[in-house]
């Protein structure tokens, strides 16, 4: 979301370790040209200066894309529970809630708000929720745009849907969490989330495939499902202290694991792998009905054994602390690549996720590579280095804007350019 994802993801990007190339084992041969990629959001590359509203705006972001040779555009088409394209189920962003993250009410919001923003000022701060106002998304499709200038400049366009997310900091909600209380996650004490819906609903699974159906009504070329982004921050942890999942407590996994074992949540731990395979299972679920839906290319975005949320809080890898069972889409199919979300703690770093990516999934799908967008040709020429050590062929860079703001970004886009290959 806009400035606020912008802040968090630079002061929490860990530098990576000092492996030495040499010592990784190489699944593939190390590819000559690599395939670059880069998510975008339309509201955040709004908020820089001299951007214009409508196709403009679009033409600009896409034409930095394609200099930089990143073939593949993963444009986002939902903020939160708001829309980002011509929506029937969903409310066009950007119009927020009066409380939100930018404005919170309460004493609690207010220092909640503080740990993740301490460095923006209170001008910033009132600069952000003024500029946030001036656009209606009612009035453009941003996806019909992105895909008609991206297409004709020979860029491909996948939709990014934050699929397990209806709200984003908090002030985003969508309405299907407003009006649907009932499905909400559930902690192990029985207390609700505020906006996150839970998969082991089927009419969850089915409003969910309603947003990608309307999707698949544009002319896109791939679905980039994001698993990672789950919702209001005011509840966070959402893990317990080991990093495994408080949530998935819903009633139809209670159910599901009484009638398999004969046995409640509370009689075993939380990392039962019982009740973590029971609480992976709707999520798998999803994506079977997503591969039935549409035979795009489909990759999605997990976590990994050094993952994390919010202020640090410990991920304890995709099943136990996120409720994906990856292992087993691989093994079905139901995605076509991979790729480890790049937040690392405990040592963490793109090297070990994307090797421990590869090794979750079994080689049955491909595994790119995490960098951020470089700050400088070298910071380029180590991520092309490693992901050819990794026999990884494809680099997703963190995020489209950000080539706006480096001061050398014409050298990085001669150098970046010179390395990809011309269509993905």
């Amino acid at each position: 979301m806009f400035f606020s994802r912008r802040a968090i993801l630079k002061a929490s990007a860990a530098a990576a370790l000092s492996v030495p190339l040499s010592a990784l084992a190489q699944s593939r041969p190390a590819p000559e040209k690599l395939l670059l990629s880069a998510p975008l959001t339309h509201p955040d590359w709004m908020l820089k200066p001299n951007i214009p509203w409508g196709p403009g705006g679009v033409h600009h972001m896409l034409d930095a894309c394609k200099a930089c040779g990143w073939s593949r555009v993963h444009w986002r088409t939902l903020d939160g529970g708001r829309a980002l394209y011509a929506s029937k189920l969903l409310r066009p962003e950007f119009k927020m809630e009066k409380d939100n993250i930018w404005d919170p009410q309460t004493d609690e919001e207010k220092t909640l708000y503080k740990k993740f923003f301490a460095n923006v000022s209170e001008a910033r701060r009132l600069q952000i929720l003024h500029d946030q106002q001036r656009y209606d998304y009612a009035t453009f499709d941003t996806l019909a745009e992105a895909v008609r200038y991206g297409h004709r400049i020979g860029l491909k366009i996948d939709a990014w849907v934050s699929i397990d997310e209806d709200d984003h900091g908090w002030g985003l909600a969508s309405d299907f969490a407003k009006a649907h209380p009932q499905f909400r996650w559930m902690r192990r004490d029985g207390t609700p989330y505020r906006s996150q819906m839970s998969f082991a609903f089927p009419q969850v699974r089915e409003y969910k495939l309603a947003i990608l159906r309307e999707l698949l009504a544009y002319d896109i070329d791939g679905l980039f499902l994001d698993w990672i982004r789950t919702g209001d921050i005011r509840d966070n942890p959402q893990t317990d202290a080991n990093g495994v999942a408080n949530s998935g407590y819903e009633q139809p996994n209670l159910d599901e694991l009484r009638k398999r074992y004969g046995i409640s949540p509370q009689d075993v731990p939380a990392d039962d792998p019982r009740w973590v395979a029971v609480r992976c299972e709707p999520q798998t679920k999803f994506m079977r009905e997503v591969r039935t839906l549409t035979k795009l290319p489909l990759a999605v975005m997990v976590g990994h054994p050094w993952h994390y949320r919010g202020m640090g809080d410990k991920i304890d890898g995709n099943p136990r602390g996120l409720l994906l069972d990856v292992k087993q889409w691989a093994s079905e199919g139901l995605m076509d690549a991979a790729l480890a979300a790049g937040y690392y703690r405990d040592g963490g770093d793109a090297i070990k996720a994307c090797r421990a990516l590869n090794d979750e999934t079994g080689g049955k799908c491909d595994v790119w590579y995490y960098g951020w967008v470089p700050q400088t040709v070298a910071d380029f020429q180590r991520d092309a280095a490693e992901a050819r050590q990794l026999g990884a062929g494809h680099i997703l860079y963190w995020e489209a804007d950000y080539i706006d703001d480096r001061i050398n970004a014409g050298d990085l886009k001669a150098v970046m350019s010179a390395a990809a290959v011309t269509s993905g």
